[in-house]
């Protein structure tokens, strides 16, 4: 497999890294008696590792020097117990060190899942699935290993390298500095391996959002892709991804590959300098073997950490890579939310008012401009126009799924924007053009906005949008699993089973983007006399693409451009509109054919 370039980014804000890194750090407090128990325990574990080299030191001088069979027998019993309580310690450290940063982790989840819930259309529309799903698994993972092991590892290193050194220097001042000699180059190639490491760790991480997005796409269209015999298409633009990923890859690997060893010779090399002096320094008398043993396994200590360095330095660059897109989600504000003195809205009549409303999904360019219309509680508006005049985006603001760039939506005379969007949308009835569904049954389907629906209720439901007949005739009958996005079911039958979903929360304003567009003509008949009997009372908004739609509507509201081109019933926009009558014959007669 062919390697693909590898291009780093041009600078990295290392500021920034470290402001995320510490953010993350700081979802350790509610864990905080786990974290401060798993350092005291960490600390226990490091003295009894400086403690060690100095009774091996004594057991060499005192017993093996001395042929003292009973002092090196008690001697090697202690230094095995001390390597269980190390062990011990060692084992509590890591646990308590592991659930406190599970918990970041599931914390992290949580609010990225309560973030995405809570944000805007408009963020959605421009964020890729596949990217959130990696930042939600594969990024909180990274932050995972950095609130857990990584820092854990990295505060373990730091107490050991100063502790080692200072005891380095107490045994012999000589040796020490010979010691230490290759200590900062050691430390200056670990640096440069991180600072390497970091940008490609931030490329993997976003080709792997790439490549998450590519599959998740490819199976979300998989009928699509099918269907246009497009299956070697998509093959090789996966493959395209997978070769970049790949590269990035093997990039680390050779940087990994190239820069350990190094730091493993480099630290060899310091320790055959000190075997070759202090050799020397024993056999003139200078040095007792237990300390030249002692110190040797200082050294070892010594290197370790800064070794360690070589792993930790690319864990946390990922983490920090990972930490700042996290964070990108978790900062974002949501275009659409309560304000401060929102209000709880009561039982609403339904008087919809649209006052001089522009809309834009990006400016300069309005969808919609100056809109102003009125629908009396009760009443039928139906919308009709060519594509891009603006349809979708009316239904879209009633729910406040997005606001007015300008002017403002009332309803029964309060500016929706001053009420809670809860208290808003529970009383607000969709059925969008594409239903989705949701994998699981039938029954809980239906029930999605109230959950606490008897059964009487959801067949209720079900009947009066002709669902009823067709859920009775599979095996399950209402715990008839539907497949993701309901694809077990027909077109029609999906969009029936959202009907009854809308209907079952029994909603002041119904809101129907072409709601019968996937059915044939008698189910739609039928579905037309339930929705006609289930409007009286209630102020309904259609998206019309049938005559017979139509012909319900107290008013017709006719869209050219984002603008109200005509306005009134079906007999006066036939007299006096000519884009009426276009759209009459071309599309709404041929339809009822």
């Amino acid at each position: 497999m062919a390697t693909a370039p590898v291009e780093l980014p041009a600078s990295l804000k290392s500021s920034e890294n470290r402001r995320y890194l510490w953010r993350s750090l700081q979802r350790l407090r509610p864990y905080w008696r786990l974290t401060i128990s798993a350092y005291a325990a960490l600390l226990g574990t490091t003295a009894i590792v400086l403690v060690t080299p100095q009774f091996i030191r004594w057991i060499v001088d005192q017993g093996i020097r001395q042929n003292d069979m009973r002092l090196l027998m008690w001697s090697v019993l202690g230094l095995l117990a001390l390597s269980a309580l190390r062990g011990g310690l060692t084992f509590a450290s890591g646990l308590m060190a592991e659930v406190a940063s599970q918990g970041v982790s599931y914390d992290f989840r949580r609010d990225l899942h309560e973030k995405l819930t809570e944000l805007s259309f408009a963020y959605h529309d421009r964020v890729e699935s596949g990217q959130l799903l990696s930042r939600t698994m594969q990024d909180v993972e990274r932050l995972r290993m950095l609130t857990g092991r990584s820092i854990l590892g990295l505060a373990n290193g730091v107490v050991l390298l100063i502790g080692t050194a200072a005891a380095l220097v107490i045994m012999n001042p000589t040796l020490a500095l010979m010691a230490m000699l290759a200590m900062p180059i050691l430390a200056h190639r670990a640096t440069i391996f991180g600072a390497r490491y970091r940008p490609l760790s931030v490329e993997i991480q976003q080709q792997l959002a790439v490549l998450t997005t590519r599959l998740e796409q490819n199976l979300r269209g998989a009928r699509i892709v099918k269907a246009f015999a497009q299956e070697d298409a998509e093959i090789d633009r996966f493959e395209t991804e997978n070769q970049k990923w790949f590269g990035l890859a093997a990039a680390t690997a050779r940087l990994t590959a190239l820069n350990i060893p190094l730091l493993d010779l480099i630290s060899n090399l310091a320790t055959v300098v000190i075997i070759w002096l202090g050799g020397y320094l024993v056999i003139r008398g200078s040095l007792t073997l237990g300390e030249l043993v002692a110190f040797i396994t200082y050294l070892a200590q010594l290197t370790s950490p800064i070794r360690r360095l070589g792993f930790l330095i690319p864990a946390i660059a990922m983490a920090g890579a990972s930490a700042e897109r996290v964070f990108e989600i978790l900062d974002e504000e949501a275009q659409v939310e309560d304000t401060e003195d929102a209000k709880p809205l009561g039982q609403i009549r339904g008087h919809l008012h649209f006052d001089n409303v522009s809309f834009s999904y990006a400016r300069p360019h309005n969808v919609l401009r100056d809109v102003s219309f009125e629908i009396e509680p009760g009443q039928v508006l139906a919308l009709l126009g060519p594509t891009g005049s603006g349809k979708s985006s009316i239904i879209n603001m009633i729910p406040r799924f997005y606001d007015p760039t300008e002017g403002r939506i009332l309803l029964d005379g309060h500016d929706i924007r001053e009420a809670t969007l809860h208290s808003l949308r529970s009383q607000i009835g969709i059925v969008l053009q594409e239903s989705t569904l949701f994998a699981t049954t039938i029954r809980e389907n239906i029930a999605f906005g109230r959950q606490d629906a008897t059964e009487e209720e959801i067949v209720e439901a079900a009947q009066a949008a002709q669902a009823h007949e067709f859920i009775e005739t599979f095996p399950d009958g209402y715990d008839t699993k539907v497949g993701e996005r309901g694809a077990t079911l027909s077109g029609g039958q999906r969009q029936r089973v959202a009907i009854a979903r809308t209907l079952l929360t029994d909603p002041r304003i119904l809101i129907l983007d072409d709601a019968t567009s996937s059915v044939d003509t008698q189910t739609e008949h039928l579905i037309q006399v339930a929705l006609a009997n289930l409007m009286k009372g209630r102020t309904s908004v259609i998206i019309a693409q049938r005559l017979s739609t139509v012909r319900l509507a107290d008013q017709i509201l006719m869209l050219e451009r984002g603008q109200i081109a005509a306005a009134g019933k079906h007999e006066e926009l036939f007299d006096r509109s000519a884009l009426y009558r276009k759209i009459f014959e071309e599309q709404l007669v041929k339809v009822e054919q």
